[in-house]
């Protein structure tokens, strides 16, 4: 790619990021399109800059295997999102970084509910399907950005962080706080020094530790009705990876769960707790994970997704 095409790439990234400001200035979303963090997803700010193209799937499921019914809302829907997320750490403000996060794409049936019901119930866990009635056949978008300010902690570059955004699109519309650990090398903090050098020690020293909490104001949108004002959200992960002097992982898997107040209500208007597993692993640009609600013991209503992702910023940005 020749040095004009990477710049006319770059100043129409930053002309986007620039329409988004006065929203985030305002308004004061994560790195992950909307619903994702409220289906499991991960949602913690991105430690180095990335531009990820990928796509996004989450499903909503109204009914479980036995037929019981989640809450009010009449549909099943496979969200799927065709998904563009630019971060960037500004070399003029340092220790600040921003994120725009852009997902649109058709809400229907598939993949979602093959990998559900023929792969996953079926093939997999040998457990009833999942029925399906009325379901929701839309283009569907959402839209979010935010703003994070890092800080180290001894001498650790980037590792706490507070931020604020807002998500909105046709499903609803969220305004958000988070503050949390990204990357705790806790593997290096508890045996650094040690007598010891054998392999698995060594091995060990490859774990980090992320963690976040987030409070939100929910609003209703043109596929989601009777939201929780105001939802809770906290997420925890352990990864082990190898990483360049950028952070920028040559390899990394992580396991994580999340806790959520509830984005949606039940019958009696009481927030729906929802709990979460989610897996993944990233080698080098190319990123995968998926999260389920089977923490949670059930299998209606946000029940699970997937992402996969390639970070094309050392194309457009590096050179």
């Amino acid at each position: 790619m020749s040095r004009d095409s990477r710049s006319f790439l770059r100043d129409v990234c930053i002309a986007l990021c620039i329409c988004l400001c006065p929203q985030m200035g305002s308004n004061v979303r994560a790195e992950t399109s909307g619903p994702t963090p409220h289906w499991g997803g991960l949602a913690y700010p991105d430690n180095y800059s990335k531009l990820e193209i990928g796509y996004v799937g989450n499903r909503f499921t109204e009914f479980n295997g036995e037929g019981h019914r989640y809450n009010d809302i009449r549909e099943t829907m496979g969200i799927n999102f065709g998904t563009v997320s630019w971060t960037e750490h500004w070399k003029q403000w340092e220790g600040w970084s921003t994120n725009l996060t852009v997902g649109a794409g058709p809400t229907g049936e598939q993949p979602t509910r093959y990998l559900q019901n023929e792969f996953i119930h079926d093939a997999v866990v040998g457990v009833p399907k999942v029925p399906v009635r009325r379901t929701r056949d839309e283009a569907d978008f959402m839209i979010g950005g935010s703003v994070t300010k890092w800080f180290d902690i001894e001498g650790l570059s980037r590792v706490f962080f507070v931020g604020a955004g807002i998500s909105s699109g046709s499903l609803y519309f969220e305004e958000f706080a988070r503050v949390g650990l990204r990357q705790l090398p806790i593997g290096q903090l508890l045996f650094a020094g040690s007598i010891f050098d054998c392999g698995l020690l060594q091995l060990l020293k490859g774990l980090h530790l992320s963690t976040m909490g987030q409070v939100s104001g929910v609003h209703n949108g043109a596929a989601f009705h009777d939201l929780a004002p105001q939802t809770y959200l906290g997420q925890v992960s352990l990864s082990w990876g190898i990483y360049d002097n950028n952070l920028v992982p040559f390899f990394e898997a992580h396991a994580g769960y999340t806790i959520d107040s509830g984005v949606f209500r039940d019958f009696k208007g009481n927030s729906l707790e929802e709990r979460f597993w989610s897996v993944g692993f990233k080698i080098r640009h190319f990123s995968f994970e998926t999260w389920n609600d089977q923490a949670n013991r059930k299998d209606y209503g946000p029940t699970y997704g997937l992402r996969i992702a390639y970070d094309v910023y050392p194309l457009f940005f590096q050179h």
